[in-house]
């Protein structure tokens, strides 16, 4: 293998490491403080959405297909693609009798009300008004101005990624008893990787912590496992580019400009007692390895096993905020 890699350049993508014992790892709760955390997060909530959200994957609306309902922070809202596949997105509630458009049919890209026959095609009609939506490809957005509450911007903040026709793009949600800040500090706390989930990352190290707003990235370095005694070695970093997003990009090693993106977004109204956030993540996959066109080519088979994947993680992670929302809302919460 030294041989190929003096030759040709080539070096493997895996490396060898042993599995050392969970408590012999170096204590992090010294680096983890809490105040830098917190004003991580609070930096984090200060920057704009243009009251833009994630509702979902661009996969899970389909021309033709069936209408996508969600809720974000108490608004029930639709969506559903006309037949040449634009976007549309309004009210979930049909203005005549309140009947669940979510429910109803689409007929050669029009909404047709199942209670009544009232038809939407995304323009105003009997009280009922669009919301903007987007697709940047990978996730769909919607600007709700009144859950927002700011100034409104005409596109959402969407992060750097590789070129769409390179990568390989799986999309995970799950849904927790917690507030989008709770999981955006999940997020900003970097240090909890390798005592948290072990199955997955190993030789951990925050690099550099943020300082302040000019110099406002996590950059780690992780080994991601692959096997109890495979890993592949990175240098990740962690940032908010708006309140509701923390995005991990790969820098340097194996599948550099790689991203995950976590998006968390509100599905009750700030006055819930139980609120519930719905965690959206995007894993958006590169490598300049000739057989990542492989990749590519098996993606529909891939994208159940990166979703897995993410599923493990966040069923711990989810756990991790909801005990975060359960200790501030008693006012326990250590900071």
């Amino acid at each position: 293998m030294s041989d190929r890699a003096d030759r040709t350049g080539w070096t493997p993508p895996l490396r060898r490491r042993r599995r050392p014992h969970w408590a012999a790892q170096t204590p992090t709760w010294r680096e983890a403080r809490p105040a830098l955390i917190a004003d991580a997060l609070e930096r984090a909530s200060a920057r704009p959405s243009g009251n833009w959200f994630v509702v979902g994957a661009s996969r899970d609306v389909r021309a033709g297909d069936r209408p996508y309902g969600r809720t974000v922070g108490g608004v029930e809202i639709v969506l559903w693609r006309s037949d040449t596949g634009g976007l549309h997105a309004g009210p979930g509630a049909c203005p005549h009798l309140g009947a669940p458009l979510r429910d109803s049919r689409l007929v050669c890209g029009t909404l047709v009300c199942h209670w009544h026959g009232l038809a939407l095609d995304g323009e105003p009609v009997a009280g009922w008004d669009p919301y903007p939506a987007h697709d940047d490809g990978v996730l769909l957005w919607v600007r709700l101005d009144a859950v927002g509450g700011e100034d409104p911007s005409d596109r959402p903040v969407v992060p750097v990624r590789p070129l769409s026709g390179r990568a390989v793009d799986a999309v995970f949600t799950a849904v927790g008893r917690c507030e989008p800040q709770d999981v955006i500090a999940n997020r900003l706390d970097p240090w909890h990787g390798s005592w948290f989930h072990p199955y997955s990352f190993a030789d951990l190290t925050v690099v550099r912590a943020p300082r302040d707003e000019e110099d406002d990235a996590f950059v780690v370095d992780v080994s991601f496992r692959v096997t109890n005694r495979l890993v592949v070695p990175v240098r990740v970093e962690f940032t908010a580019p708006e309140p509701r997003t923390v995005v991990m990009h790969i820098t340097e090693g194996e599948g550099a400009t790689s991203v995950v993106e976590t998006h968390a977004t509100p599905l009750t109204g700030e006055a819930a007692e139980q609120p519930r956030t719905a965690v959206i993540e995007a894993v958006i996959a590169t490598s300049d390895r000739r057989g990542f066109a492989l990749a590519r080519a098996v993606a529909p088979v891939l994208r159940p096993l990166m979703r897995r994947t993410a599923g493990r993680l966040w069923r711990d992670d989810l756990a991790y905020a909801e005990r975060r929302r359960a200790l501030r809302s008693t006012g326990r919460f250590p900071g």
